[in-house]
């Protein structure tokens, strides 16, 4: 039980240290009185080039981090216990794709917050269990679909003001394309999916048929049984 509970501490420790970064940084904010929002991404500009990197960390408000903080939690929390191989990887592709894309494609101004970062963790663990069809990635997928399944109306222009709704657009795009990218990624506990229940049994089976029985042609076979034939003949 003890071991069990520190496995659980060990996996939510990096979704803490990544919703600490966010709060540390608004409080450098507030306290320095330095606002960094030119961290952000601003397209096809080459100085918004390294908000590709920065913007998931800063927030303009209290309340823009504090929607942001709980979503990125749980989804972090869900990934880091329940795909353990693909963390970091997803994460990271996410991150910088959704990124890159906001700079390609998005309008002329600065985008700051972790929300297509977000938008990009619902679709991954929402499309790995279409892709994948196993119970426990079925289960998750749903309870991200009745958890998120409101924030579809964000990716469309004109909802709110002042929200990147390109973000949200393309981290959902991003984290559809990563989760079938990675979707070949078996997780310790998912390897009976892959598996046969009979790979390792010790008994030899019997089969009525050869097991390339349709594979070979009907001369192929006459072939073989001349050769065979050839090979029980013994010279004196």
């Amino acid at each position: 039980m003890h071991q069990d509970y520190r496995k659980f501490l060990n996996s939510i420790l990096v979704p803490l240290i990544l919703v600490l970064i966010l709060w540390s940084v608004k409080l450098f904010e507030v306290i320095s009185g330095i606002r960094l929002y030119f961290l952000g991404i601003y397209p096809r500009e080459w100085s918004g080039f390294l908000g590709i990197f920065t913007s998931p960390w800063v927030h303009s408000t209290w309340g823009h981090l504090a929607s942001n903080t709980l979503p990125l939690l749980v989804l972090t929390t869900i990934m880091a216990l329940f795909y353990k191989k693909a963390f970091y990887q997803s994460l990271v592709m996410i991150l910088l794709g959704e990124g890159i894309m906001v700079w390609l494609f998005a309008r002329p101004s600065y985008h700051i917050g972790a929300s297509g970062v977000v938008y990009g963790l619902i679709a991954f663990v929402f499309w790995t269990g279409i892709f994948k069809k196993n119970t426990k990635s079925i289960v998750l997928s749903l309870i991200v679909l009745v958890l998120y399944a409101g924030s579809v109306e964000s990716i469309f222009p004109g909802v709110e003001k002042n929200i990147s709704w390109e973000s949200h657009l393309f981290g959902g795009i991003i984290g559809l394309i990563t989760a079938f990218l990675l979707k070949s990624v078996v997780e310790d506990d998912e390897k009976q999916f892959h598996e046969s229940p009979w790979s390792n049994d010790p008994n030899p089976k019997t089969y009525f048929l050869p097991r390339d029985a349709f594979e070979k042609t009907k001369i192929e076979r006459y072939y073989e049984s001349l050769l065979n034939q050839n090979d029980n003949i013994n010279m004196q």
